[in-house]
């Protein structure tokens, strides 16, 4: 549970969220906090950095809201794509016979275009 805290505290911090004090200053989590730290939860799982969640959840036009979650899915689906390449690299390897992965055509025909960039420098 310490390291909740932490996180609550510092979400409180960076403005995320806004508790509650009782007379003694400790903060006093309601129902819309609750709803918030699951959202903040939820966000952070889908890859959503704090200042995205900040500008999300302060957001009071709907067009912005849109705005700012066609950015962030436009950067899940590079990374999604970029990680769909990287299993497809790493299911050639595994499928590989040769003793020298680098010698195997078909893993070179993987990495051709990543040789081709780095080479294209050079001179």
């Amino acid at each position: 549970m310490r390291g909740r805290a932490r996180w609550l505290r510092h979400w409180e911090t960076v403005g995320l969220l806004c508790p509650a004090r009782d007379s003694a200053g400790r903060r006093r989590y309601g129902e819309a906090d609750l709803v918030r730290v699951a959202v903040i939860l939820r966000a952070k799982e889908a890859g959503l950095g704090l200042d995205t969640i900040r500008a999300l959840t302060a957001a009071t036009e709907p067009a912005d809201r849109r705005d700012i979650l066609r950015r962030e899915a436009e950067t899940l689906r590079s990374r999604i794509a970029a990680a769909r390449d990287s299993l497809a690299l790493v299911e050639c390897a595994l499928g590989c016979e040769h003793d020298d992965l680098t010698r195997c055509p078909h893993y070179r025909r993987r990495v051709a275009p990543e040789c081709r960039e780095e080479g294209s420098g050079a001179g």
